[in-house]
């Protein structure tokens, strides 16, 4: 490749160099001056060149060396040179070599104080990080992590492309659905009183392509959200979407396993191929208490009910007569933990609404503990056959509804995983949840609401029972869990309009509210719809899985802080007084025009 400024790239002069005259461009990583003899490590993206400003050099190059700030970029020409026995660093590719300066340009100056350090092992707070984005982003590590995203993106592009995928762009700006996380809205100009919205996934227009016999999509598509920030949850987020006709879910499995196959390989040479596990959101949630369980670790949850509904403990006996249920785990190891830790596991079951724990150690094959007095003989013995429990171990039970025992429990597992060291490093469990209800119920609104979204086609044999008992209905959905973490979801959609009504009555919209909310999609199906399927993948999150990271800020170029403010541009910000006008809208009151606050 030819570049105008320089001749090679900082990762690039090996020994074969030797002799040869090169121009470098890149940022002063380091500068050391040694009375005389000058070095400068010069960085780019793609990697380190030490150049060296020797005494005998030009006067200008030696003058230009000495008052060179930190991270200004430089144009430095010299002549390749191997390095001195004893010297050459193995850490770095061009080692082997150094550049002898003859002329030193400074391209671009820095300050001599930076706001942060261009260092993986000097981080400042994340605020002045976020704020000054595009030093933050020179360090390796950011930089690795955006090549590893632009990998996968390939990867995913070419290999749907391979299938006869079609990439198409869909609209920006949408109608307004409030269902679900709030839209982030848009005045129009040209017609007053009126607004578009910013789309929270192109799931309506995929389905219009579907009509429109394009048989099979995809796109990298942005989505919003204007819902309250996360670790892992951004104002904006990047989704792997897809949709194909005349297929079933095996159809999409064996689609979605092949993109993440080939992002796996892509970012980091894993293999990872499927087919993977396949639980029932039902058997997820039995085993497990979570419809993303994590698989890298056992622990699994067993319903003790049956074995302790007639003893003598009331707490037992009540939650079992009243049609609760009693769960429980075993920690291997863990009877050693003090009263100081089982009530940290019973503070983590509370947050999900358990009334507490009962922690009993195994020993000589038997239950101790407060409780145990209450079980019989058989019980204690059976409880401990059906948990798999040997002495030394914790038995950890919740009794309580049936929902909240299991997902308290699962919560107390998955702190165990991560506190127990259970989860060995570079290990991926991918896994299929499917079969998810259809519906739940919302006793704030006292409704139904869709449970993922109302264009979920259901199971065929739930049909007569879609309005007399929606509780039991199961919607064909699918949800692509790794390691404990949601990658996406997906479904098979319902392309029959008389089917579609039928949901939206029961989640209580009424024909003149779907009519104006989903009239077009609704009318689109009298023309002729296919069956049809698909998918989405959030794209920032599978990138910070696969590459360890617990924040999606580490794999997002321009990320938003806590609060949802974009601190490198200071975004949001305020407006022109002309625009409230030009766009008809007033501000709140106690916020003037061009005054906004946050």
């Amino acid at each position: 490749m030819s570049f105008l400024l320089r001749t090679h790239t900082c990762g690039e002069l090996r020994a074969s160099h030797v002799g040869q005259t090169a121009t470098l461009c890149g940022w002063a990583h380091s500068v050391r001056d040694h009375g005389g003899l000058v070095f400068i490590t010069l960085r780019d993206r793609y990697g380190f060149t030490q150049a060296v400003v020797e005494p005998g050099a030009s006067q200008s190059a030696a003058d230009c060396a000495r008052g060179i700030h930190r991270e200004s970029v430089l144009r430095i020409v010299g002549t390749v040179s191997s390095r001195p026995v004893g010297t050459r660093n193995n850490a770095i590719a061009t080692g082997d070599v150094e550049l002898v300066a003859s002329d030193i340009q400074v391209l671009g100056d820095a300050a001599p104080i930076l706001p942060v350090e261009v260092s993986d092992d000097k981080l400042a707070n994340e605020e002045a990080r976020l704020r000054y984005r595009y030093i933050d982003l020179r360090r390796h590590s950011l930089q690795a992590n955006m090549h590893a995203r632009h990998r996968a993106a390939l990867a995913v592009r070419n290999w749907l492309a391979e299938r006869d995928f079609i990439e198409i762009q869909t609209p920006l700006f949408v109608r307004s659905t409030p269902e679900g996380a709030r839209d982030f809205v848009v005045p129009s100009r040209n017609f007053p009183g009126m607004f578009y919205a910013l789309p929270q996934s192109p799931q309506l227009y995929k389905q219009l392509l579907m009509i429109a016999g394009f048989d099979r999509y995809f796109q990298l598509a942005p989505c919003f959200r204007d819902e309250d920030q996360r670790a892992d949850r951004q104002l904006v987020h990047t989704q792997i979407d897809l949709e194909m006709s005349f297929c079933d879910e095996d159809d999409v499995f064996t689609v979605i396993e092949g993109i993440i196959s080939a992002a796996f390989r892509a970012v980091n040479g894993v293999e990872v191929n499927g087919p993977f596990l396949r639980l029932s959101y039902d058997e997820a949630m039995e085993r497990f208490g979570s419809d993303k369980p994590d698989l890298r670790f056992g622990m699994e949850m067993r319903d003790l009910t049956d074995l302790v509904s007639r003893s003598e403990f009331g707490i037992f006996r009540d939650v079992c007569a009243s049609g609760g249920r009693v769960r429980g785990i075993a920690a291997s190891g863990c009877a050693h933990f003090s009263r100081k830790e089982t009530d940290e596991l019973a503070e983590i079951a509370k947050i999900y609404r358990a009334k507490g724990i009962m922690p009993l150690k195994v020993e000589e094959g038997r239950l101790k503990g407060s409780i145990a007095k209450y079980l019989s003989d058989d019980a204690q013995r059976a409880i401990v056959r059906m948990l798999d429990a040997e002495d030394g171990d914790l038995i950890i039970m919740v009794a309580d509804d049936p929902e909240v025992s299991a997902v308290a429990l699962g919560q107390v597992r998955r702190f165990l995983g991560r506190k127990l060291g259970l989860i060995r490093e570079g290990d991926y469990k991918l896994l299929w949840v499917t079969e998810f209800p259809l519906f739940e119920w919302n006793p704030d609104e006292n409704r139904w609401e869709a449970k993922h979204h109302i264009f979920t086609q259901p199971r065929e044999q739930d049909l007569p029972i879609l309005e007399s008992d929606p509780a039991a209905v199961k919607g064909r959905l699918y949800d692509l869990v790794l390691n404990g973490v949601e990658m996406g979801s997906g479904s098979i959609r319902i392309s029959n309009p008389d089917l579609q009504k039928r949901v939206m009555n029961i989640i209580g919209t009424t024909s003149e509210e779907a009519e104006r909310k989903f009239g077009f999609l609704l009318h689109a199906y009298e023309y002729g719809g296919p069956v049809h399927g698909g998918f989405a993948i959030g794209f920032d999150r599978l990138i910070a899985v696969i590459l360890g990271l617990e924040n999606l800020r580490d794999v997002i170029a321009f990320p938003q802080n806590a609060a949802g403010v974009s601190l490198v541009d200071d975004c949001p910000s305020e407006i022109d007084p002309k625009q409230w006008k030009e766009l008809h809208i007033r501000p709140a009151e106690g916020v003037a025009p061009g005054r906004g606050s946050r």
